[in-house]
């Protein structure tokens, strides 16, 4: 039976916080004193690692803006002997900047009047009951009601603070207020005068303008945080990481105040956000799943098997859904090579890319969320429970934050590492093999600690008493912690340098490990009855591990944890480097040259891990 082609279209109807190891909340925190012991003898991280890294940058609080700004009318008052009115009249005309405000008193002597600063005259009256009359209701009324700006035109009480508070309810221009004189006054309205005049509604509404105003006067080096109903602001110091946070842990680049987007660069993250938001990938699935109507080219997609398509009225043409002939003379059997099926199927090809890395960059957002979901849990109610049955304080307990704090960036990386490989070119193969090997690694060593974080502390909390397993438990979770932290920052540093390591080697690049343990078994001496390929893969796998981790680090065959050279044993699980043959004992340490539990002499059949 003949169908009708469906319509395409038819079916869709305090103080500043200068010490910067300790501003606001950090996705990499210092460790807490229980740890330390165990951290400084941690093989597998360096030292910078551990200890929390100077920022880049200062975040500020509103009460930390005002202090700010406080200073910086106390400075111009100290050096230009004027009032604190003036000077604030003064900083918003040169956009908060001290030095400015400074130079241009002392070059232009016409300063105060352009900014609207007059002597205010004295308003003489032979008597205490004269009355003067208001320039705006023309009513009159006694001096005690009459206000004036410096230049002395005369308002009454009632006539000003109506004029004042349509002025702040209009928007920050209030900042720059003038009287209101029609002959276009430019006397100042200062802040003396809002204090006196506004009701507390105003003046709250007034004073937050000159906070905007002061952030918005330094936007070389301090930006708002974007986050919905953040008041925080970032002042930015210096660095090439444009990733902050505020106070509340709202993480995002500086530079394009984008959500923090490393290791692509802002440029990418517009286009990659552009792509997602636009109608244009619409119209690649419309090329791809529907044909066009011979005959008015609108969109037909096939929802039946049927090959006889029938356009809708009022076009009402038949065609051959293959071929596109018209259904009563056409040929389907002859072949013609077609300019619309080759753009259709590059089309389909470009598409079903383009859903590959989308769905996965939109997978680890939403793991990414649900695992700030986990931390809020944690730090609201598990870690006061697990305090109370393991009878240790929440601040010893900071290492299980520390672990989902962790988590949640490194989601955040993994998700941008997909819009990394989407753009970069299929043409280099051999990058595009590292880059999906490093990511596959990343996304092991990620699940470990999730798995680690999520399930292994599930025993912990239903517990009913003190667990001697606790401490282990922690050891474990704070070096995953450390070693997924170390394998990310080496990952996103290798990405943002654009595997220029890649060209560095002259030998041709075989297949890359495909994931994490093959990826350590690589470093490890191979028997002698492995096949040469698999001895290329080691190769390899070397190279690429000195790339991302240096040559100085050995990795354990049994948790993975990677150790520095010159530690004897695996720094986690306590397994050494090679074991014996002769009584299975497998923590022998790495210089041992004979079996501590046997004696027996390393020989070349027993294995060697390091």
């Amino acid at each position: 039976m003949d169908t009708d082609g469906e319509d395409f279209y038819a079916g869709n109807s305090d103080d500043d916080q200068e010490d910067h190891c300790t501003d606001g909340e950090d996705f990499f925190t210092g460790d807490s004193d229980d740890d330390q012991a165990y951290h400084d003898h941690d093989a597998g991280i360096e030292e910078e690692d551990i200890v929390c890294k100077p920022r880049d940058y200062i975040t500020l609080t509103q009460p930390d803006i005002r202090r700010r700004m406080e200073d910086d009318v106390e400075r111009v008052c100290a050096v230009l002997s004027v009032s604190k009115t003036e000077a604030s009249t003064l900083l918003i005309h040169h956009n908060w900047n001290v030095s400015r405000v400074n130079d241009a008193w002392f070059a232009d002597e016409g300063i105060r009047e352009k900014v609207g600063l007059f002597e205010r005259p004295v308003i003489n009256s032979s008597e205490s009951g004269d009355l003067i009359d208001c320039g705006i209701c023309f009513e009159s009324h006694p001096q005690r009601r009459i206000v004036t700006a410096s230049c002395g035109h005369p308002y009454c009480t009632d006539c000003w603070r109506s004029y004042v508070s349509n002025a702040i309810n209009d928007g920050p221009g209030c900042l720059i207020l003038k009287c209101p004189h029609p002959s276009r006054c430019s006397a100042a309205v200062g802040r003396d005068m809002i204090d006196a005049l506004a009701t507390d509604g105003e003046r709250e509404k007034y004073a937050q303008y000159l906070i905007n105003s002061y952030v918005e006067g330094n936007k070389e080096n301090t930006k708002w945080c974007p986050a919905p109903g953040c008041e925080c602001a970032i002042n930015f110091l210096q660095g090439e990481n444009f990733d902050v946070s505020c106070q509340f842990s709202h993480l995002f680049c500086w530079n394009c105040t984008e959500e923090a987007h490393r290791p692509l660069d802002c440029k990418t993250v517009q286009k990659w956000m552009l792509k997602n938001s636009s109608e244009s990938e619409n119209m690649t699935y419309v090329l791809a799943f529907t044909k066009p109507c011979p005959k008015c080219r609108r969109p037909i997609e096939k929802n039946q098997g049927c090959n006889h398509m029938t356009c809708r009225q009022p076009c009402g043409h038949e065609f051959c859904w293959i071929c596109l002939g018209d259904w009563k003379n056409h040929m389907c059997n002859r072949y013609a090579k077609q300019d619309e099926d080759r753009k259709r199927e590059m089309a389909k090809e470009y598409l079903e890319r383009y859903t590959h890395y989308f769905e996965r960059w939109a997978n680890n957002e939403k793991s990414m969320k649900q695992a700030l979901d986990d931390l809020k849990k944690v730090q609201e109610s598990q870690l006061e429970k697990l305090a109370d049955v393991q009878c240790r304080t929440e601040i010893s307990l900071n290492f299980l934050t520390d672990a989902w704090k962790q988590i949640v960036e490194c989601r955040r990386i993994l998700k941008w590492t997909y819009a990394y490989g989407y753009y970069l070119p299929e043409e280099e193969k051999t990058k595009r093999r590292l880059f999906e090997h490093l990511q596959g690694q990343a996304e092991s060593e990620l699940e470990r600690l999730h798995y680690c974080a999520e399930r292994e502390l599930e025993p912990f909390l239903s517990t009913e008493g003190l667990s001697t397993e606790f401490l282990s438990f922690q050891h474990k979770l704070s070096g995953l912690t450390s070693v997924t932290k170390n394998y990310f920052e080496k990952m996103v540093t290798a990405l943002e340098n654009g595997l220029s390591d890649v060209h560095s080697s002259s030998t041709p690049s075989p297949s890359l490990p495909s994931n994490s343990d093959t990826f350590f078994e690589s470093k490890r001496p191979r028997k002698k009855a492995k096949i040469e390929e698999q001895v290329n893969e080691r190769i390899e796998g070397q190279r690429i591990d000195g790339l991302i981790f240096g040559t100085d680090l050995w990795s354990c065959r049994r948790c993975t944890y990677i150790n520095e050279s010159h530690a004897q044993v695996c720094q986690v699980c306590g397994t050494g480097p090679w074991s014996c043959d002769n009584c299975t004992y497998a923590s022998n340490p790495r210089t041992a040259t004979v079996c501590e539990m046997c004696s027996r002499p390393m020989d070349q059949g027993q294995r060697l891990d390091g």
